[in-house]
């Protein structure tokens, strides 16, 4: 069965009602932030007093899946050695001189209680942002571990904890949570289903996406990481093919796609194939080496004709910018949803 998009969908409030959970729970990521900081303010107050007191560790060690997030912060700032390590296990030289932080906002995957339970065996200091009552804050109970309760389950609110105590530590930037919850409130106003597709930025996006594969770029560290959490949002909510990666990956796509043909309709059945559509997701990033990047990008994009969709986010703190990206790729995705229906 063909797959038809249908923009008129988008203002549709009948449509969008049925969809309501899942544009709620978007709406709702920046009082997420929010409540998050709230919540664990009082535990924040003593792991800050306890982390000024020891003694500045020889390295910082961020374990568990969300582990590269933390990396992609921390370590053009932090003062000490800063390791990403994403398996079930810490670097054979953790010992008592290192810090193990961790994100596990859900507290349940195994592989993240493995690694936390490690840091406590070898005499590390650990620092766990969790639900009190999970399987990771099980494996985290030691004399030198410290648990950050997590109460929304939600993986940025719980990294903008960390990042605000390793900042009261000296070990990162600062994070400020009313910040990016602000970024991340003003996304959920310019997105929201109740606004027109003419001035709907995530709306026009998910058009723009609704004929072609997306390739999401994003030239900073941190809008690289934006880039694979959008790809990973498209593929979730619409089951489409989405790439994301550095710009030496995704050149070879651009530059194997076919000149575009006028006469296609990729929405028939048996119809043409989708072509590549970049996506570039723009963080105000302007080192030499990503205008470069960049550059090749677009040029290989015009040679083939590949469409070019810009997103931007080029105020605010590193954290806000990237969960401004972010989000406004997860409206898109969201709304492309929304529109494609069976033919």
């Amino acid at each position: 069965m063909a797959l038809w998009f249908d923009e008129s969908r988008l203002d549709d409030e009948a449509v969008l009602t049925g969809f309501d959970e899942v544009l709620r729970d978007l709406a709702e990521s920046g009082a997420r932030v929010r409540r998050e900081a709230s919540d664990v303010a009082a535990a924040m107050q003593e792991a800050v007093a306890a982390g000024r007191g020891a003694q500045r560790p020889r390295a910082v060690i961020a374990a568990g899946p969300d582990s590269r997030l933390l990396r992609a912060v921390l370590e053009p700032q932090c003062p000490v050695p800063f390791v990403a390590w994403p398996g079930p296990a810490l670097p054979g030289w953790a010992g008592s001189l290192d810090l193990v932080v961790m994100l596990a906002p859900g507290g349940s995957d195994t592989g993240s209680a493995s690694a936390v339970a490690e840091g406590v065996r070898r005499g590390c200091q650990v620092v766990v942002a969790c639900p009190p009552a999970s399987l990771v804050a099980d494996h985290a109970a030691g004399r030198d571990s410290t648990i950050l309760p997590a109460t929304t389950r939600d993986q940025l609110a719980t990294a903008v904890v960390m990042l605000d105590y390793l900042h009261r530590v000296g070990l990162g930037p600062e994070a400020d949570a009313d910040e990016v919850a602000q970024a991340l409130d003003d996304v959920a106003i310019s997105c929201s289903p109740h606004r027109d597709i003419a001035v709907n930025p995530a709306k026009i996006l998910a058009i723009g996406l609704a004929d072609a594969t997306p390739i999401v770029w994003g030239g900073s560290v941190l809008a690289a990481r934006a880039a694979r959490r959008v790809a990973e949002a498209i593929r979730g909510a619409s089951g489409r093919t989405a790439l994301a990666g550095d710009a030496e990956h995704l050149l070879p796509v651009i530059e194997a796609a076919r000149q575009h043909d006028v006469f296609d309709d990729p929405f028939a059945e048996g119809g043409g194939e989708l072509r590549p559509v970049l996506v570039v997701l723009d963080d105000g990033a302007e080192e030499p080496v990503v205008r470069e990047q960049r550059g090749r990008l677009l040029a290989a994009a015009s040679a083939k004709g590949v469409r070019v969709q810009t997103v931007t986010a080029e105020t605010g703190s590193d954290v806000g910018r990237y969960a401004s990206l972010m989000l406004q790729g997860r409206y898109a995705a969201s709304y492309l949803t929304v529109a494609l229906v069976e033919n």
